[in-house]
């Protein structure tokens, strides 16, 4: 971004001014990330409370019922039971959806690369993954921000790009992770007019990132992240 000199402003001035500038960004970003965080928080225990716990709970009154007739009647009890492992697995695949979108495991597990490739094969745009780091060891906090940067935009992409194809591309310039989330769809996108992609600069901009969103209408959406590799 160019810096705008002001009238009789010295260069000491104008940089005092832009870091203050800077500092106001990152605080306004954060305050940001804190309010989505804890509606996050409460959209997970209104989750929890709606889905896997009513669950476990008709689980334990269920298999209360069985074990009462195990004796007088255990056709009727043998049938409850297999009702209760039912609901037993409903609960654990919620749980696991649930877990998936607040830390996904293969990339606690095994990397940025294997969840990124987890996240093309779940879009249902094809997705093309290039620049995939092998050697390099990344931050965890950069690991997960290019994470969610790329479910985000690959989120963006399925719903509102109307694509045929998608590609991320990573590359590691000196002390700096950059990442391109691109798209062939119909563009127009607006980091001002929806959470999603004012969520993405967030994040960027909370680990001292930069983040920029190219989206001319009829010319597809590139998404551009820049993430520092030190103090991450």
């Amino acid at each position: 971004m160019r810096q705008i000199r002001w009238p009789g402003e010295s260069t000491e001035q104008r940089r005092a001014r832009a870091l203050r500038e800077r500092v106001d960004d990152l605080r306004t970003a954060r305050q940001r990330i804190i309010a989505a965080a804890d509606a996050e928080r409460r959209r997970i225990e209104r989750d929890l409370h709606d889905g896997a716990q009513q669950r476990l709970v008709s689980v334990a009154l269920t298999l209360g019922i069985a074990e009462s007739r195990v004796g007088s009647d255990p056709a009727a009890a043998g049938a409850l039971i297999a009702q209760a492992r039912e609901e037993l697995q409903a609960a654990l695949k919620e749980l696991r959806e649930l877990a998936r979108g607040i830390h996904p495991a293969v990339l606690a597990d095994r990397g940025l690369g294997p969840a990124l490739e987890a996240l093309a094969a779940r879009c249902p745009v094809p997705v093309e993954i290039t620049g995939l780091p092998t050697a390099t060891t990344l931050p965890p906090a950069v690991e997960a921000a290019a994470y969610f940067v790329t479910a985000e935009a690959l989120t963006n992409v399925a719903k509102y790009a109307q694509a045929t194809a998608a590609f991320v591309h990573l590359t590691i310039e000196g002390d700096r992770l950059r990442l391109q989330v691109a798209d062939d769809g119909v563009g127009g996108a607006d980091a001002r007019l929806g959470t999603g992609l004012r969520g993405l600069c967030d994040r960027a901009e909370a680990l001292d990132g930069h983040a920029e969103i190219t989206s001319p209408p009829g010319g597809g959406t590139t998404v551009t992240v820049e993430l520092p590799l030190e103090g991450a």
